[in-house]
């Protein structure tokens, strides 16, 4: 054999394996760079497991950003909302140094979240959020039951704000929880810890801050820190319709760690494991209304994405 022909075929038989490993993404609908022969594939399930966060993570980052700047995406990722519609209310907050600085350093990591997730997926534009001091309201009405007088304004100070926070992160870090053993491919897998990873941490922080004030009572209401942290959190497992998966700051003793305590600065189950939520609980909790077909509250036209849309019934069954 001639070595021109030697060298070609040898060149051929190292291309191989990437060649059949591009094919192989094709027949079960990969999405990777074959031309690039990039390190990667995302299979469509995984693809819709990673694009269904994109609705809390943008809930995050507008939220976080306009309490500590007075601007959100438009202003420092204009690329990342996409045209997607402002959010309705969101505004600077009344917060101390300390507090502010911490809410900064959250709206960033947000704006690295949506980035890493749409370097990997698709993704979609910036939905409708409503991110009002009524809307923050009607969800600490909901957890008391009745009426709050004054109305809860979320950005009137620190302790105000950081209940508010404490509605949102741990929901989102619920649904890493419950979507990581579905997810197939180890960029989707690595991906989803990585979020998971400081998600976490923002919980962690904002319990962390809430609980060193669990006592103190929160004007002009007379309710402690911990009182409203319980109910938030009876409020999204009434919602979730799934059990427990949501514990306040302090909670019976037999309830805590190896029952054993009752700061719970961390929630867990018996175990102390993360809670997992499906799509369709967070989609009940965000929305407030118990239902995963029926928008509302932070989404008042539901999330996006392929999982979100197929609830309320704009994805045809026949295209799922």
């Amino acid at each position: 054999m001639r070595l021109a022909q030697f060298s070609a075929l040898f060149f051929l038989l190292l291309q191989l394996p990437s060649l059949t490993y591009c094919i192989e993404a094709a027949n079960h609908e990969f999405f990777m760079d074959c031309d690039n022969n990039a390190n990667y594939h995302v299979g469509k399930p995984d693809v819709d497991l990673l694009e269904f966060p994109l609705n809390l993570e943008y809930l995050e980052a507008e939220f976080f950003l306009w309490a500590a700047f007075g601007r959100g995406l438009d202003s420092f990722s204009p690329d990342l909302a996409a045209g997607g519609p402002p959010p309705i209310g969101a505004r600077i907050a009344k917060l101390s140094p300390l507090i502010k600085d911490v809410i900064a350093q959250f709206g960033f990591q947000e704006v690295g979240h949506l980035r890493a997730i749409k370097k990997t997926i698709a993704g979609f534009p910036r939905p409708l959020l409503n991110l009002t001091a009524e809307s923050f309201g009607t969800i600490m009405n909901d957890a008391f039951g009745h009426t709050l007088e004054p109305p809860f304004n979320p950005y009137a100070n620190d302790i105000n704000f950081l209940l508010a926070s404490y509605v949102v992160p741990y929901v989102g870090l619920t649904g890493y929880v419950g979507a990581n053993p579905k997810l197939k491919s180890p960029t989707a897998k690595k991906l989803a810890a990585g979020l998971l990873g400081v998600e976490s941490g923002q919980d962690a922080v904002l319990r962390t801050l809430l609980y060193q004030r669990a006592i103190e009572k929160v004007e002009p209401y007379g309710i402690p820190v911990a009182e409203f942290t319980s109910q938030i959190s009876k409020l999204r497992n009434k919602l979730g319709h799934q059990g427990l998966k949501d514990e306040g700051l302090i909670v019976k003793p037999k309830e805590g760690a190896e029952g054993k305590i009752k700061g719970n600065v961390l929630a867990g189950d018996k175990h102390s494991l993360a809670y997992g939520r499906t799509p369709e609980e967070i989609l009940r909790i965000v929305y407030g209304t118990g239902k995963e077909n029926k928008s509302g509250g932070f989404f008042p036209k539901g999330g996006d994405g392929r999982i979100a849309k197929s609830h309320l019934g704009k994805i045809k069954k026949s295209e799922g």
